[in-house]
């Protein structure tokens, strides 16, 4: 096949299809999310600035497809759009139509709870307000809870002491153990300075002393600030039972696999694009193989992390075009209108990563599909 390049075009031989196992049964040795994004319908009016229209009957099978690879959902995060085109209003019914798939599979959920339905807060005592009504409705679907980094706090929380203050109300009122997202301003510039610092260090004693105090409402904490050097000193820290879920999808295969003392856990988002192979590397882990889990993962890393390319708040427009290639879609639309959010160079060089991984579960189809793209995108080769 041809493709595209940013100075010509290129000749790839397509990978034969490779017939990935499923794995329907959770890992031993690891836990493990995906970052499932939302399939937008595409008959609807999913343009900028318009209310979210899914496609729930796709949206659903692409979350059965990962449960089948044994990898739980992580749900209505930054990778379903959350923030960036998914209003509250579809997120709601995202979070309790996969629930209820969830508690039919016997697999794990964790669902996001932030503060994006407010239309305004002034104070801090809104904030906390938004969170305990988003908390209160993922606990009543039976989802476990991600608190996730809220854009009012950030505008808002002037101190440590006003982020401290406002989380030990939050965790003081949940009625199992949450996880905690500290999402880096590489996904989300409005978050920069979260903790009460743009200092990394400041913020990250900010944020240690907050998980010690609450260590028997936290399961663990995802922090995604695409730093592998800080993830390991800040895993190090953490109070005993206190898991660490990698959200760095540039250092993924390393983090997971662990040093020998300390070892990462996953909510990523990358999982959603690569899941037969994070599969596979999983359960090589689960076997005590660490060979058969590096030729697993690694040759994913490459994808990843185009797929994570800056601007990195558009990663989630590379999952949906995979998805798209694999079948998993009948269009490439996003909410949001964001599938022009990279550029047919991007999308030719992605094609040609995943190609490499053997990620194209169908790769005749793939071509067919990226071929018709090429063709109403006006690049000939």
């Amino acid at each position: 096949m041809i493709l595209p390049t940013a100075t010509g075009s290129k000749e790839i031989e397509l990978a034969a299809a490779r017939k990935w196992s499923q794995h329907p049964q959770a890992y031993s040795s690891r836990i493990a999310f995906a970052a499932a994004h939302v399939i937008a319908d595409p008959r609807a009016e999913n343009v900028p600035g318009a209310p979210a229209v899914i496609d729930w009957d796709s949206t659903l099978a692409f979350r059965r497809g990962l449960f089948e690879y044994g990898l739980g959902v992580a749900e209505a995060m930054d990778t379903a759009q959350r923030n960036m085109g998914l209003d509250w209003n579809a997120a709601q019914e995202l979070i309790s139509r996969s629930a209820a798939q969830a508690a039919e599979f016997g697999a794990r959920i964790a669902s996001g709870a932030g503060t994006d339905h407010l239309t305004s807060a002034t104070t801090l005592t809104d904030v906390t307000n938004g969170y305990l009504e988003q908390v209160a409705f993922v606990e009543s679907t039976g989802s476990q809870v991600i608190v996730m980094a809220s854009r009012h706090l950030a505008a808002l929380g002037a101190t440590a002491e006003d982020y401290l203050t406002l989380y030990d109300t939050i965790l003081s009122q949940v009625t199992s153990p949450v996880i905690l997202h500290w999402l880096g301003e590489v996904f989300d510039p409005q978050l920069a300075g979260y903790w009460g610092s743009t200092d990394i260090e400041t913020a990250t004693d900010t944020f240690v002393e907050l998980v010690s105090t609450h260590a028997d409402k936290i399961d663990g904490v995802k922090v995604s600030l695409l730093s592998a050097e800080h993830e390991i000193g800040l895993r190090a820290r953490l109070p005993l039972g206190v898991r660490m879920y990698t959200g760095d999808d540039f250092n993924y295969p390393e983090l997971i696999r662990g040093d020998g003392t300390h070892h990462s856990d996953a909510l990523l988002g990358a999982f959603a694009a690569i899941a037969p192979a994070a599969s596979a590397a999983l359960a090589a882990l689960d076997r005590g193989d660490s060979e058969g889990y590096a030729r697993e993962m690694e040759p994913t890393l490459a994808l990843s992390r185009h797929i994570f390319a800056t601007p990195t708040f558009n990663y989630k427009t590379g999952i949906a075009f995979l998805s798209w290639l694999n079948g998993y879609q009948p269009g490439f639309v996003m909410v949001g209108g964001m599938q022009s959010a990279r550029s047919i160079v991007h999308f030719s060089e992605l094609f040609d990563l995943a190609n490499t991984a053997q990620l194209l579960l169908d790769p005749e189809l793939a071509a067919h599909r990226f071929s018709g793209l090429l063709d109403v995108s006006g690049v000939s080769v």
